[in-house]
């Protein structure tokens, strides 16, 4: 079959890639609206909301730090 590329002008050579890119296009359209619709329905699940909670609480938090201060403070005498 190598040899009959050379006929063609590698024609169908191209025709497959372009079919082949068309696909793969296709397949990941297809993947990333199977992830968003995974994400939305984790969301609207209570293990969702709990992370979303979680990450509220950890944002709320790291944002009343100790301001500079160290965490342990030592005495000495």
């Amino acid at each position: 079959m190598g040899c009959l590329d050379c006929f063609d002008g590698g024609v169908a050579r191209q025709e497959r890639l372009e079919e082949e890119r068309i696909a793969s296009q296709e397949a990941r359209a297809k993947a990333a609206e199977a992830a968003e619709k995974r994400q939305e329905q984790f969301e609207k699940s209570a293990a969702g909301r709990a992370a979303k909670a979680q990450m509220q609480a950890a944002a709320k938090q790291a944002s009343h730090t100790n301001k500079g201060e160290p965490t342990l403070k030592w005495q000495m005498g």
